[in-house]
């Protein structure tokens, strides 16, 4: 593959496939935090840029050094997915429901979520590293750079929609949250399976 407009198209259609289980969960962690700041959006949002880069070039380097040992992990990606998601999902699902009536504070997603969250919605993105086989390190790089761009855009969508919604919402916005997340984990397993 040699540098052309059809190179960095393919990688921004990439970056928004990629991205679509980051937005939406982009939309739920705006739904559960109604009043978070920009620069904590920002800060969300280049968690997930940076695993959506961060994988592909994992793929990438697997598929030039340890392709059979990745093909063996390639199974076991859909149930990872799932169960992140189930646990986060339901954390918040919970605490939706567990919600007495008052408006408590709300807590801040914490970073530890945050990361499953980031692992999560971008391990699949580890086969874009076959897909991406034939490039050399440089475009291979600069293709992983182009879907962080993408899904850093995508997610602070996703965190503006939810975020807009989860202040309508307020008592209800941890249940559809968690309920979103469920759904994105699901869909992950069902993909991954079939």
């Amino acid at each position: 593959m040699e540098w052309s407009f059809l190179f960095f198209f393919n990688s921004a259609l990439l970056g928004i496939g990629l991205a679509m289980d980051a937005f939406s969960v982009s939309m739920a962690n705006g739904l559960h935090e109604p009043q978070m700041k920009v620069r904590r959006m920002c800060g969300i949002a280049g968690v997930f840029a940076i695993f959506q880069a961060l994988m592909p070039m994992l793929g990438w380097i697997c598929v030039h050094t340890i392709v059979n040992y990745f093909n063996a992990f390639r199974k076991f990606t859909p149930w990872i997915a799932l169960a992140l998601l189930l646990y986060i999902g339901g954390s918040m699902l919970l605490e939706g429901i567990r919600g007495n009536g008052e408006e408590e504070e709300k807590k801040r997603l914490g970073f530890g979520t945050l990361m499953v969250q980031g692992v999560a919605t971008s391990i699949d993105a580890l086969s874009v590293g076959f897909t991406i086989a034939e490039y050399y390190w440089l475009m291979a790089l600069v293709c992983s750079l182009i879907i962080a761009a993408v899904t850093f855009i995508i997610c602070i969508g996703g965190l503006y929609i939810g975020r807009k919604f989860g202040t309508k919402l307020s008592s209800k916005a941890s249940i559809l949250g968690g309920v979103i997340l469920i759904v994105i984990g699901l869909e992950i397993f069902l993909t991954g399976i079939f």
